[in-house]
């Protein structure tokens, strides 16, 4: 009936196989994100919609989606933790986008130098079909 609304409220959802259901064309949720361990072997703490961390070097990170993104015109946020045996004087870049990973950078602010971070957090915001 043209012009009647439903309202649905829930405390969960849950997708089917678990995890964060899929909302086509929902631009609330967050497309992909991770946690990981950025020094020493480079491992997933937690995520939702990220298959793998690729280690491409001191300070360099590929974040490889589990679908592949629509288009690259998804938004990326990053910050870190310390870097290990140092103060907290990171600072991260994420550029590099394509429809199945994007890369991320970490440096030490006060020398400019890559570095790899004992912890590393991102969100991707967009990209889906």
């Amino acid at each position: 009936v043209g012009g009647l609304m439903s309202t649905i409220k829930a405390n969960d959802l849950t997708n089917v196989t678990g995890g964060i259901p899929t909302v086509k064309g929902q631009k609330l949720i967050p497309t992909a994100w991770a946690s990981f361990q950025g020094s020493g072997t480079v491992a997933i703490q937690d995520s939702e919609g990220v298959s793998s961390i690729t280690d491409s070097g001191t300070g360099l990170f590929r974040p490889n989606f589990t679908a592949t993104m629509a288009n690259t015109n998804y938004a990326m946020a990053v910050t870190t933790s310390s870097t290990a045996g140092s103060s907290n004087d990171n600072t991260c870049i994420a550029y590099s986008r394509s429809t199945s990973q994007f890369t991320i950078i970490t440096l030490r602010a006060s020398t400019n130098t890559t570095t790899d971070c004992n912890q590393v957090y991102f969100v991707v915001m967009g990209g889906q079909a």
